[in-house]
């Protein structure tokens, strides 16, 4: 079995032992068919699955909560809404890049335990992992002020979850996303500016820039790294003059080898710049940047952030569920209290799989 849907969900243990990824003839990530199917679930769901129909049980009505183990901004909501959008389930939720506090509800579902208990993995999964991306780029906005932050995490992670990591960034506050289809997907355009490979290949910056100005679209910003082969200050200098009013902004991006991009560098980059009369164009800084970093550079005169690591490799927020009624009946395992957490900024999903009054 390979070809997964809906349809061929992996919800008994025969199914799972008979699972055939081919291994080296594919990518190591799970297809849209085969997280649907349940196939990235831990297998003792589909044991559970298996036990409660031998006991005709596997339909009994549940209300299940999810919540959150520390504070953060909610993200991931979006694609569990996807995964249950055929399932027979009412649901409530936190929106999209709301904020949430330790312990708080994030979500509640309603419905037979057998519609979406295989899916338990699948669910916290999406939401612990862009959560915790969400939140910190909403850090990383905060310390930016209404300067701009563009994600730049997706050489950091699989390709696979490149788009949830970026789309997640801009959820949480960023401004936009180097990944193409994370950008799709949040509906905005990519935003990105030149590698140091382009320089290197051209074997020049002004040349890079002139080819830069050439070839890319009128509406595509103009913004120029300016760290590939001498001074930064001086290679900004020269595309000023180069491409005078086009020119946007410079990017800095030197590497630790050199001392990283510092506060000094920027405000000496932005007086060199002013006094040559090109107070118009910004400045653009990214590699290794944090939120305390944001707010140094800022202070000396950055104008705009590319931040990667700090967001793509930023800690899940671990989220649990829990059975809080049985047909009714409030319950909960040791440690919790029985029954529905008052959780009132919940708000029903639309829809079949939504629809309704909150539960009692």
């Amino acid at each position: 079995m390979t070809a997964l849907d809906r349809q061929a969900r992996v919800d008994t243990l025969e199914k799972a032992h008979a699972l055939r990824a081919g291994a080296g003839s594919r990518f190591h990530s799970a297809t849209h068919e085969e997280i649907a199917a349940g196939a990235t679930a831990d297998v003792y769901f589909v044991k559970t699955l298996e036990i409660l129909r031998h006991l005709d049980r596997a339909s009994t009505p549940v209300v299940a909560e999810v919540f959150a183990s520390r504070a953060g901004v909610l993200a991931g909501i979006d694609e569990v809404r996807w995964l249950l959008k055929d399932a027979p389930v009412r649901a409530w939720s936190l929106e999209e890049g709301e904020r949430f506090e330790a312990g708080e509800v994030v979500l509640r579902i309603e419905g037979p335990y057998d519609a979406f208990g295989l899916y338990e993995t699948a669910v916290l999964g999406m939401l612990a992992s862009a959560s915790g991306w969400a939140t910190a780029a909403a850090e990383c906005r905060e310390a930016a002020g209404d300067r701009p932050v563009i994600c730049f995490g997706a050489r950091h992670v699989h390709p696979a979850v490149a788009p949830v990591m970026e789309r997640a960034a801009m959820v949480g506050g960023a401004d936009g996303a180097s990944c193409i289809l994370a950008a799709a997907l949040a509906g905005v355009r990519p935003t990105g500016t030149i590698p140091h490979a382009l320089v290197l290949l051209v074997g020049d910056t002004v040349e890079a820039a002139r080819a830069y100005d050439a070839v890319m679209p009128a509406g595509e910003p103009r913004t120029i790294l300016v760290d590939t082969f001498k001074d930064e200050a001086e290679e900004a200098l020269r595309v000023a003059e180069t491409l005078g009013g086009r020119l946007g902004a410079v990017r800095l991006d030197t590497p630790s080898e050199r001392g990283g991009v510092t506060p000094g560098l920027v405000r000496e980059l932005r007086a060199r710049l002013d006094q040559a009369g090109h107070r118009h164009v910004r400045i653009f800084v990214s590699g290794g940047l944090t939120p305390e970093r944001i707010r140094e550079l800022a202070a000396a005169g950055a104008d705009g952030f590319g931040v990667g690591s700090y967001i793509s490799a930023a800690r899940p927020i671990d989220m649990t569920m829990d059975i809080k009624a049985i047909e009714g009946r409030p319950v909960a395992k040791r440690g919790r209290i029985p029954g529905l957490t008052p959780a009132p900024r919940l708000k029903a999903w639309p829809g079949e799989a939504g629809g309704g009054d909150k539960p009692q």
